[in-house]
């Protein structure tokens, strides 16, 4: 069946919204100009995060001019990565494009995303030349990411954190990361679980059109905490083989603390037990606490809570 028989949009766009209300005007206007050169059928999908400010107004505002604008508002702040999981549940497009609404995504890609998908590619990432980002942002974003491709064995090519959540991906792929199961489902890491044949577009990062981004420092610790567990495996080795060298290390102490003192004596003090006693002790919460995180992601998949709840929509 041909697209225009089954009436199925060539295209969705799929965009969480946070604290967006002064951007959303220049957003749907550079997304439509550069869809309508494309086709007459595609879908631009918003989903509000339970936006702390008027961004729920603005999007209906822009669902009564642009018809091909659908808006999904949430009943409470999910996370980046369940409202994009949402959009993507609504997304009926041939190809579905992931981006943020911040404009650093430039939509003018958008064609070049579609060209790359038509040459049988299911998934087509976006590689940043040069993020736009603060210092430290970069620098923090570079070593997660070194970090996370460690543990969890990530076979997407070592870029420190230059692909971003901009995107296409085709129905196909849509299809399966519906049928995961995960609560914690980080998009990229999700797409590198599913497969299937993919590849790379350079791109200019733009800056932010206005604004600054929602992310402060403990929402990223956090972000980087819940990925890593929901994900590997890999730290509770660790646990394992710093346990074994550290009773390793031990043994060899304890037999060079017996030839000293049954050759040259040695002098009993509080330091060293001290020390050890500390250290010892540190060794064992640090990794009880890493098997307590497991233990609180078990307890949070096994509730099977849903990864969104709708409040309202506009245009669907």
């Amino acid at each position: 069946m041909d697209q225009q028989a089954s009436n199925q949009p060539l295209f969705s766009i799929v965009s969480p919204v946070y604290r967006a209300e002064n951007i959303l005007d220049e957003l749907v206007k550079q997304l439509t100009e550069v869809g309508d050169k494309l086709t007459d059928n595609y879908e631009i999908i918003l989903v509000e995060d339970h936006s702390p400010d008027k961004s729920w107004a603005k999007m209906m505002e822009l669902g009564r001019k642009y018809p091909k604008v659908k808006g999904i508002k949430l009943s409470r702040n999910f996370g980046q990565h369940n409202a994009i999981a949402a959009g993507l549940y609504h997304a009926s497009g041939e190809y579905v494009i992931v981006m943020d609404c911040d404009l650093q995504d430039n939509p003018i890609y958008i064609p070049q995303l579609i060209e790359k998908a038509r040459e049988g590619f299911d998934v087509v990432y976006t590689v940043k030349k040069e993020r736009k980002h603060n210092f430290f942002k970069d620098f923090t974003g570079a070593v997660f990411h070194r970090l996370f491709n460690y543990l969890t064995g990530n076979d997407l090519v070592r870029t420190d954190g230059k692909i971003g959540a901009y995107s296409l991906i085709s129905q196909k792929v849509v299809a399966a990361y519906r049928n995961l199961h995960d609560e914690y489902r980080p998009y990229l890491v999700m797409l590198n679980i599913l497969g299937f044949e993919h590849t790379f577009l350079n791109i200019e990062h733009s800056t932010r059109h206005s604004g600054k981004s929602s992310y402060n420092l403990r929402r990223l610790v956090n972000h980087a905490i819940n990925g890593i567990i929901s994900q590997t495996d890999r730290l509770l080795k660790l646990s394992v083989y710093m346990g074994a060298f550290y009773t390793f290390a031990s043994f060899i102490y304890g037999i060079w603390v017996l030839y000293k003192q049954f050759t040259v004596g040695l002098q009993s003090g509080w330091p060293s037990l001290v020390l050890l006693i500390t250290f010892s002790t540190g060794i064992i919460l640090l990794f009880l606490g890493i098997i307590g995180l497991y233990i609180s992601r078990i307890f949070t998949q096994v509730k099977n809570r849903p990864l969104f709840i709708v409040d309202k929509t506009i245009n669907f």
